[in-house]
């Protein structure tokens, strides 16, 4: 049960992303494209179609998927050490 619920908020979250990355694309407000690898990163925990195309992007553009990986890190660290508080 608790592997589902996981797994639920995972698609959740990600597909939120990517859905805001969409609309960045044509706001200029929103950085759509930073939105659309963030939410990639976070369907690649569960989707293996999602892990595919971050491996195609990471061999593109190795430097920004580097700065994004980066950016992935110090977001669980914050993430994760608001809840220890």
């Amino acid at each position: 049960m608790m592997a589902l619920a996981k797994k639920t908020l995972v698609y959740l979250i990600g597909w939120s992303f990517i859905f805001l990355g969409i609309i960045g694309l044509f706001l200029p407000i929103l950085q759509g494209i930073l939105f659309l690898l963030i939410g990639l990163l976070v369907l690649s925990k569960e989707s293996t179609t999602a892990k595919n195309l971050l491996h195609r992007i990471e061999k593109r553009y190795p430097v920004q998927y580097r700065k994004m990986h980066e950016l992935n890190k110090r977001l669980k660290k914050w993430f994760l050490g608001f809840f220890k508080k």
